[in-house]
């Protein structure tokens, strides 16, 4: 059962509350990471194409993004040079359908995938999905994401921001490292959380959870 976000709220409000003031005196530049794995957003015509006609997806796990989880179903993605098995289907459907890979996935699939930002169209080399009930080939909406920040509209206006704007972000630590040219987006529907894949992560140490610091433009 997926725990609400009143829940959440409440817990770190108490938790929040039994530290001392010092160490939960607001800081808006400290933001939370997440390290986001090779994953594909479907639309519902074709996630009816891969797992039949009607078919739900099945919530295993709410992201941190209101709204968005990560599903039961997987797929399987297939070039003419190689194979990733178990790709994780994100939810809820969306109108065109995505697959975002890592720059270390598209060498093992011997691909050229270009780095993209959301809702791209851009060309890529035909890459096949394949569920239960059926596959398919794309050659558009496959690439690696840009690294990105997301804001509510209240902390871009303490950090000065604006959405589309790129900022540089400081992770720390003994393998730390600042991350150049992060994608800044604004919305009222969005937490703030900083967005890396998993071989930007491995760079640098880092993990979900974590507290990074972002630097400014």
């Amino acid at each position: 059962m997926a725990i609400s976000r009143e829940l959440v709220d409440k817990i770190v409000s108490e938790i929040l509350q039994s530290l001392p003031e010092s160490r939960v005196e607001h800081d808006p530049a400290l933001v939370v990471a997440g390290v986001s794995n090779r994953h594909v957003h479907l639309s519902r015509k074709d996630g009816d194409r891969l797992f039949g006609s009607g078919h739900e997806l099945t919530p295993i796990k709410d992201l941190r993004q209101p709204g968005q989880f990560a599903c039961k179903e997987t797929v399987t993605l297939a070039t003419a040079g190689g194979v990733l098995e178990s790709v994780r289907v994100l939810g809820p459907y969306r109108k065109a359908t995505q697959v975002e890979i890592s720059a270390s996935d598209a060498r093992r699939l011997r691909i050229k995938a270009p780095l993209v930002k959301s809702g791209s169209d851009l060309p890529c080399d035909p890459v096949t999905l394949i569920g239960p009930a059926g596959s398919m080939t794309v050659e558009v909406g496959v690439g690696i994401a840009w690294r990105h920040l997301h804001l509510t509209p209240p902390r871009a206006a303490e950090l000065s921001l604006k959405d589309g704007q790129e900022v540089s972000v400081e992770v720390p630590g003994d393998r730390g490292i600042v991350f150049n040219r992060v994608w800044v987006r604004v919305s009222d529907s969005m937490e703030v959380e900083f967005h890396v894949d998993v071989d930007e992560a491995n760079s640098c140490g880092l993990s979900t959870g974590d507290m990074v610091r972002v630097l400014g433009s």
